[in-house]
């Protein structure tokens, strides 16, 4: 949309500087295609009659329709100069795009290349044990407290940049974010989870970090996400999930301070 508007008023200021006011003294004008000064006459196209024109220079306001031609280039100088910028925006946002594979997941960029964040496996731990959560076949769980874990004390992936930037393709509209986990022995916690008795309702509490998410594509499966604050060492995860579905999906990662 931004674009159209931009070409839009490329266009209209186009037209614009074409008609140009040439002034008269008396406060007239001429609409003329253009004009040129001729020792005491004052030559112009007239677009009202499509003809070549003069009138006594003496007649013509030179100093102000000069003003205003300027003022007029300065404004095509300017919308042209927008609508460029505009136009690479846009080329390196398709480039973007480009680099990232369509098949759903999380993915970083580091020395020009895309490399992949492979999803972790995950663990549902509650009184009565352990289950494994599989994103088509979600886990009944009873009702109480549970955790949603994931296996070792610490990810395989770190960065020593504190505000790491993602792309996550997703496989379905589904809430995403990035959230810290919480490191217990030989585990890490993604989230706390709540089952309510009787009505089975599912509370599910990750530590959610604060981001800012860019939509690359028209079909909305497309982000690129980064903190909008400087990450704490630590670990971390990049999920998708439904409210309620337990179908979370998690790509773990930690943050290390630079050597």
């Amino acid at each position: 949309m931004r674009r159209f508007v931009l070409a839009f008023l490329l266009l209209a200021t186009g037209v614009w500087a074409i008609n140009i006011k040439l002034y008269l003294k008396d406060g007239g004008y001429q609409l003329v295609r253009e004009y040129k000064v001729e020792a005491d006459r004052v030559r112009y196209y007239s677009l009202e009659r499509s003809d070549w024109e003069e009138i006594p220079a003496e007649l013509v306001d030179l100093k102000r329709t000069e003003a205003e031609a300027a003022e007029r280039q300065k404004e095509i100088e300017k919308n042209t100069k927008a609508s460029d910028e505009e136009e690479a925006v846009e080329r390196e946002a398709q480039k973007e795009v480009r680099r990232i594979p369509q098949d759903p997941g999380v993915y970083f960029i580091d020395g020009g290349k895309t490399h992949v964040i492979a999803a972790a496996e995950t663990n549902v731990r509650s009184n009565k044990g352990r289950s494994i959560l599989k994103k088509l076949a979600p886990v009944p769980i009873v009702s109480g407290k549970s955790t949603l874990e994931l296996d070792g004390a610490k990810s395989e992936h770190t960065f020593t940049n504190a505000e790491p930037e993602f792309y996550i393709q997703l496989s379905e509209q589904q809430r995403f974010g990035i959230a810290k986990l919480t490191p217990k022995g030989n585990v890490r916690i993604v989230e706390n989870i709540t089952v309510m008795p009787v009505s089975n309702e599912m509370v599910e509490e990750p530590v959610m970090v604060e981001i800012f998410r860019k939509q690359l594509t028209n079909d909305g499966m497309l982000y690129k996400i980064w903190p909008k604050q400087a990450m704490e060492p630590g670990e971390y995860a990049v999920i998708e999930y439904t409210d309620g579905k337990m179908n979370m999906q998690v790509w773990d990662f930690a943050i290390q301070r630079g050597k």
